[in-house]
């Protein structure tokens, strides 16, 4: 998990840069992935607080119905859930 909440970080950030229509779907789809599985695991864990956390960022990021926030606000929560991911990676394992 560390090391996919890293790699799921490093591509929120690059979300920052002007990159084709097909990155950012394919950051919806890896980050809906993650934060499903994190739910998961942090359910089986106990930790139903961050299961919730992580069940309502994989609704933010689920790629089926497209949730538009604007670019700005895009970034800014790319950012925030990025280092929250960094923060949450170091955690981990």
């Amino acid at each position: 998990m560390k090391a996919l909440s890293i790699a799921l970080a490093i591509l929120l950030f690059l979300c920052l840069a002007d990159m084709p229509y097909g990155y950012y779907q394919f950051v919806r789809f890896a980050a809906a992935a993650f934060f499903g599985y994190a739910a998961y695991q942090e359910n089986e864990e106990g930790k139903k607080e961050l299961a919730v956390v992580f069940v309502i960022l994989a609704l933010l990021f689920q790629p089926f119905f497209k949730i538009s926030l604007g670019r700005t606000l895009w970034n800014i929560v790319d950012v925030i859930v990025g280092i929250g991911l960094l923060g949450y990676g170091r955690n981990k394992e």
